[in-house]
This record gives C-alpha cells, sequence and structure tokens, in this order.
C-alpha cells in the first residue's frame, strides 16, 4: 500500500504550516520568519512571528500570538523587533478595537508584551527601516482632499458614518489584480524616530500603485527612495524610483526612462547610490528584458548603468551588502530564474563577476549579516517547502545549511525527476515530472499536464496553491513544463514565444507531453491537462486545438482576447504587447481561443473568482456559455469572493476536491460525486 502523507487528505494539507519572509537583526544574532497556521475554526489562515536560530542549534520559538495575526517582520537599530499586525491595541479607544486596519508594531530587544508603535486611519501598508538610525518609512493612503493624517481621519468616519463606498477616479488605472484603487491616494511618509507622534510625519509624495510599490531607507537614515508609477496618458504610465530627502520629503531626484521601468531599489552601504532592478519594457516586437542598474541616489545627471550586460536571466530585487567589497564597490546578491531553480548569485559591481552561490532549489526573501559574510533566505524546490537556511556569502556551488523552523517538509506521496526534449527549431526544453508512489511499468499512473502562468515564469519552487502532490497523492503523475516564454533560459527563450502566445509554447508543451509519455511508467491513454492564468489561455487554446486529453481544467483564464484586452486591470500593457483592437487585429484574431470555440469536445472545468481583476471573470462566463452552446461536457466551479487566486481555505479545500473528482469522473472512468459544501 502507497504510504498516506498530508496530501492524501486535503484538510491535512491545508493544515500544514506556510513560512514566509525574513529579518534579521542588525547585530545578525536574531533571525525572525512569518508563519501562517489554520485558525482553530480551520476557516482562516493566521501569520505569527517566530525566532529561528542564526547558528541553527536551538529550535525556533513562537514569539507572538493574536486572532488576527502578525507579519512584515523588521528590525530597528537598536535590535526593537517591528511588525504589522490589525490585532486590537491594549487600551483601545472607543470603536478602535473593531478596525481590521494595519498598524506598526513593536517588541523590545529583550522581550516582554508588544505595543502599538505607529497607527494611522486606513492603516498601514508597508514600511522600512534604516540600519543605522532610528528613522522609519510607511507606506499609507491620504484620501482627497485631505492635508494631513487628522484630517484624512475625519474624512474616512464621514464616509463611514453616511455609508458612502463611491470612488471617483480621474486617472487610470482603476484596479490592481483583486481590489479596488481608491479612495485613498498611496502617499510614503518619512518618521524621525520610533517614539514619534503622527503629526511629525513627514509626506514624502504620493505614489500611484505600479509594480512593487517598494520603499527603502538608506542606511544612515537621510534619504527615502519608493516606487511610484509616472505618466498620464495609459501607455506613458510607467514604474520609477523617486529619492526624496527623509528629513523634509524634498524630492532629489527621479530615476526613470520612457522605455523602461525602474523599482526594488536597495542603498549602498555609503548611502550614496542605488541598485535596483531595470526592466525594458515590451513592445509588439520585443518580451522586454530585466537587469540590475547602479545609479547615483541624489544627482538627476546620472543616467546609471547596467550591472549584468552579458547575464542571461532575469534577476529579482537586489540585496547590497552592509559593507564594500574589497576594491571598495558595491557587492550585490540577487535570485534569478535558471534551468528549473532559482539561485543566489553574487556580483562584485567593479569588476562584473558574477558568483552562482548554490546548486538548486529556489532561494527567496534573501538577507545578510552585517559583515556581510553570512546570508539567510528562504529555500523552496517543486519538491520541499520554504524554509530558512544559511549560505556562506561568497562560496560557488553550495548546500545550504537548513535552520530549524516550523513548516518542516513533510513526506511526499511520490519522487521528483525531469523530462527533457528538443523543439522543432532546436531548442532545448525541460520539465519537472512529479510521480506518484506506484507508478511501475506493470501499474502504469494517468498523466496530467499542468502549464504555469505568467507566462514569463518558471516551474521552479515550492506552491501552496497550485500542489502537483495532492494530484501525485491521488495516483497522478504531474508534467510540470517551461515552454517558450518560460524564464530562467535565456532572452531567446522569451522572443521564440512572443509573436504567438498559441504557437512555440503550445508546441513546446506538446514536445515535453510526448517525450514524457514515452516512460513505460506512464498511461498514454490517460490524460488530462490544467492550467491558471496564462496557463488557463493555454488550457483553452489546446481544447481549440487536439481531442487528445480526457478531460481540461482552466482556471482564470483568457478566452476572448478582444473583451479582455479592455477590462483587465491595466489594458495599456496588454495593449502594447498585443496591439490596439480598434487598428490591429493580426494577433487577436490569431491567438483568441473564443474564435475557435465549435472545435472543443474534451470535457472541460472552468474555474473563476469574481473578484479576478487581472482576467476579470466575464472570460470565465464567456468560456462556460460557448461550452453549453456546443454541448461540451462541462462544469463551472465559481468564487464570488475570490479573485485570482483562491486563498480562503475551505475554498482551496474545494477547489482542489473538484479538481479531483472532476479527474476521476473524466480520466479514471469513476463516476461523478459531488464535493460537500457545493
Amino acid at each position: 500500500m502507497p504510504e498516506s502523507t498530508p496530501f492524501h487528505d486535503l484538510a491535512a494539507f491545508i493544515a500544514l504550516p506556510r513560512v514566509s519572509s525574513l529579518a534579521l537583526s542588525p547585530d545578525g544574532t536574531r533571525l525572525v520568519t512569518a508563519v501562517q497556521e489554520l485558525s482553530s475554526d480551520r476557516t482562516r489562515f493566521i501569520g505569527a512571528l517566530w525566532e529561528v536560530d542564526p547558528s541553527g542549534e536551538r529550535p525556533a520559538r513562537r514569539l507572538t500570538r493574536s486572532g488576527r495575526g502578525e507579519s512584515a517582520p523588521g528590525f530597528l537599530p537598536d535590535g526593537t523587533l517591528l511588525f504589522l499586525s490589525s490585532r486590537p491595541a491594549a487600551d483601545p479607544g472607543e470603536g478602535a478595537d473593531d478596525k481590521q486596519e494595519a498598524a506598526l508594531w513593536s517588541l523590545p530587544a529583550e522581550g516582554g508584551e508588544a505595543s502599538q508603535l505607529l497607527v494611522r486611519a486606513g492603516g498601514i501598508d508597508g514600511y522600512a527601516t534604516a540600519t543605522a538610525a532610528a528613522r522609519i518609512a510607511l507606506a499609507a493612503g491620504l484620501l482627497p482632499g485631505a492635508a494631513d493624517a487628522e484630517q484624512d481621519e475625519r474624512l474616512r468616519e464621514a464616509r463611514r458614518k453616511a455609508k458612502v463606498s463611491a470612488i471617483l477616479h480621474e486617472s487610470v488605472p482603476v484596479r490592481y489584480w483583486d481590489h479596488d484603487l481608491g479612495p485613498a491616494v498611496p502617499h510614503v511618509f518619512g518618521v524621525p524616530d520610533a517614539g514619534a507622534e503622527p503629526s511629525v510625519m513627514v509626506d514624502c509624495g504620493a505614489r500611484r500603485i505600479g509594480g512593487s510599490g517598494h520603499i527603502a531607507v538608506s542606511p544612515d537614515g537621510s534619504l527615502i527612495a519608493y516606487t511610484a508609477a509616472l505618466g498620464t496618458l495609459p501607455d506613458e504610465i510607467r514604474d520609477a524610483v523617486v529619492v526624496v530627502d527623509a528629513a523634509t520629503g524634498k524630492q532629489l531626484r527621479v530615476l526613470e526612462a520612457p522605455d523602461a521601468e525602474f523599482g526594488a531599489a536597495a542603498f549602498t552601504p555609503d548611502s550614496r547610490h542605488l541598485v535596483c532592478v531595470r526592466e525594458r519594457r515590451i513592445t509588439w516586437d520585443s518580451p522586454g528584458d530585466v537587469t540590475l542598474w547602479l545609479a547615483d541616489a541624489t544627482d538627476d545627471q546620472d543616467p546609471g548603468r547596467d550591472l549584468l550586460p552579458a547575464f542571461e536571466q532575469w534577476p529579482g530585487a537586489p540585496v547590497v551588502s552592509p559593507v564594500p567589497g574589497e576594491d571598495g564597490t558595491p557587492v550585490v546578491w540577487f535570485t534569478a530564474d535558471e534551468g528549473g531553480h532559482a539561485p543566489v548569485f553574487r556580483l562584485s559591481t567593479g569588476s562584473g563577476d558574477i558568483v552562482r552561490l548554490t546548486t538548486s532549489g529556489a532561494y527567496s526573501d534573501v538577507v545578510a549579516s552585517p559583515d556581510g559574510a553570512t546570508l539567510y533566505a528562504l529555500r523552496s524546490a517543486v519538491d520541499s517547502p520554504p524554509a530558512p537556511v544559511r549560505l556562506d556569502a561568497a562560496a560557488s556551488g553550495q548546500e545550504p545549511v537548513t535552520l530549524p523552523s516550523p513548516g518542516q517538509p513533510a513526506a511526499l506521496p511520490g519522487s521528483l525527476t525531469e523530462v527533457h526534449t528538443t523543439a522543432e527549431d532546436g531548442t532545448a526544453l525541460r520539465a519537472w515530472l512529479v510521480l506518484p508512489q506506484d507508478a511501475r511499468p506493470d501499474t502504469p499512473a494517468p498523466l496530467l499536464l499542468w502549464v504555469h502562468g505568467g507566462p514569463q515564469t518558471s516551474w521552479n519552487a515550492w506552491h501552496w496553491r497550485w500542489s502537483p502532490w495532492v494530484a501525485a497523492a491521488a495516483g497522478y503523475a504531474v508534467l510540470l513544463p517551461d515552454p517558450a516564454l518560460s524564464t530562467g533560459y535565456g532572452q531567446h527563450m522569451h522572443e521564440r514565444g512572443w509573436a504567438h502566445w498559441g504557437g512555440a509554447s503550445y508546441q513546446d508543451v506538446l514536445a515535453l507531453t510526448d517525450a514524457a509519455l514515452r516512460r513505460d511508467d506512464l498511461d498514454g491513454e490517460r490524460t488530462a491537462m490544467m492550467g491558471g492564468s496564462y496557463g488557463g489561455y493555454m488550457a483553452n487554446w489546446i481544447a481549440t486545438h487536439t481531442d487528445r486529453f480526457k478531460a481540461i481544467v482552466t482556471h482564470a483564464s483568457l478566452w476572448n482576447m478582444y473583451s479582455f484586452a479592455q477590462v483587465t486591470d491595466f489594458p495599456a500593457y496588454w495593449m502594447r504587447r498585443q496591439g490596439d483592437p480598434l487598428e490591429n487585429t493580426e494577433r487577436y484574431e490569431r491567438e483568441s481561443p473564443h474564435l475557435r470555440a465549435a472545435n472543443i469536445t474534451t470535457p472541460m472545468l472552468v474555474i473563476h473568482g469574481d473578484k479576478d481583476y487581472r482576467v476579470p471573470i466575464g472570460e470565465g462566463l464567456a468560456l462556460w456559455n460557448d461550452l453549453a452552446r456546443f454541448e461540451v461536457p462541462a462544469k463551472f466551479l465559481y468564487f464570488p469572493d475570490e479573485g485570482h487566486w483562491i486563498t480562503k481555505p475551505n475554498n482551496i479545500r474545494l477547489w482542489y476536491a473538484t479538481v479531483l473528482g472532476f479527474l476521476a469522473h473524466h480520466v479514471l472512468g469513476e463516476q461523478w460525486q459531488r464535493p460537500d459544501l457545493v
């Protein structure tokens, strides 16, 4: 009998602890992470902060506990631990304990009770601290017409009493992923020290929602940098890095370009320069590319320079060493997708030398010790959930030291291997293949092809929401391909799929499927396909172009490219790639699955959330209605209160249960059983 694991029981799977984010104390002795676990009634996830021993000798210990949870750990120079929480204050004012707005809390370095440090009407969206000064920068909203926090609070209370929910927009965008923008306008505020009153906060400027909205404070506390969206016309809007004087809020420079986006800025140790991500904007002809950029923090005449001119992969947010390299220039660490992994790289900005520090796995949340000799990060992989690890900051080819923490890897219901083949144009292709425990030549497993979203991303890390191991526990082999447009295979991989989303990517997916099915432990007569977002688009494209699969599951998927281009949360981005549908319909006509609806014969499960603003619900409804019109066997799983991702625990359970039930009916020949509660 196959070994029983938490993945065989959806309730046990959802109850597994989920580790995210890392913060290291200024003296390097305390490492704090956030861990999400199920609430006692099993209806929501609650975050708590845990301290992890950087040496790996002591077990992790829990630091916080509340009904509302905690997130975003950070430190002040004196070792005080900061975090965000909407928990009520110890002595709340009238009605304050009913509010669900996040405030900034502090926990003394020597221990004791947490106390509310900074609070604003409307909540605090994020914060950053300096390493050598008590300066804090906050991201929070101001209602139109509010000149300060007090006026903002009065306006909010007036709206609440009048039961007004309306939002008047005078510029785009109006939505972002799964939430409405406004009526408050995001601002960045400088706080001179941790004990300052809200009245002394300095408004450092407004920022439209762009990419990350990232905030950074220079080590000496004199400067604040944040990501803002510039431009007025829709196609002009782009992310830029704004640098301001932390004491006065005066704008000192804007790092921007008409053909590029800038973000995720980090200051160098001398507080005089910035390292940030520079992304060349997409166009009709180009999928864009990403590099790291070094620029003077305050000199607007310095255009900056490319730090990775010959690096083939796309780097993530930079982490700058607290101390310069031997040549006196900054040392930077970053992660980048590469061949089904996401290693940590070390860059010497003076020489341009790059060292790949890790051999396998996907890394995130990298933090550096005060002396720049040690790194800590979260490491995950397709077969391993995120866990804190320790790395030498300079050595190549390392295997990390895993630190004791909650959420250690559970037993898996199978094993992981790779599939390789070659595309028609000669490009090398690869995929991960998850094999269930009992897959053998005498008992070949059914195959589930699972295409990732993006499309410019990769199957290289652990996924709670897209877990192949739940399917493996049900007996399926799961193929996780990285086709054209995937990250981690160089710029050519993006370019070969850019002109036709249903072209090279579709051919790559099928080529990898064919390669996998050459194995004698897989059953080529029992196959299914699924995907979400771009993977959902590919599901729809496959459904309209082949009947080789027994069933297809499509989640948050693009169906009618014409309608999608006008109602997604930022149409201008889409039209840069796809073209203006009033002037150029070439790609719409070539790529839109809805024009081929009559070709579908494969049974389909359509899944969509009503709060999905990236791929709005109209796409799912149109597909569902077309399937009904052409009498295709289909079901529609609808979530009125979910967005692009399904995030509520019991909705997650029902998502997996419905998917597995649908596949069991059409692929395994079992009788359809409607999941409980739907």
